[in-house]
């Protein structure tokens, strides 16, 4: 006999499976993680944190 499959549900899951972690990162809810390495800004006189979202791979420098 073979399996009956819920269109519905498997759509859902397909849709949910494609969108994992994009969404989140379109609402502003990034997963930030620090790079190695700090620089030093010259003219501000303070370091320089360069971070990169692990989902969508956006860059990002914040004074610290």
């Amino acid at each position: 006999m073979t399996n009956i499959v819920n269109l519905d549900s498997a759509r859902r899951k397909h849709r949910q499976s494609k969108a994992d972690g994009i969404t989140l990162c379109q609402s502003g809810f990034h997963k930030w993680q620090t790079m190695a390495g700090q620089r030093f800004d010259v003219k501000q006189g303070k370091l320089v944190t360069t971070e990169r979202c692990a989902r969508c791979n956006i860059e990002r420098t914040k004074l610290t």
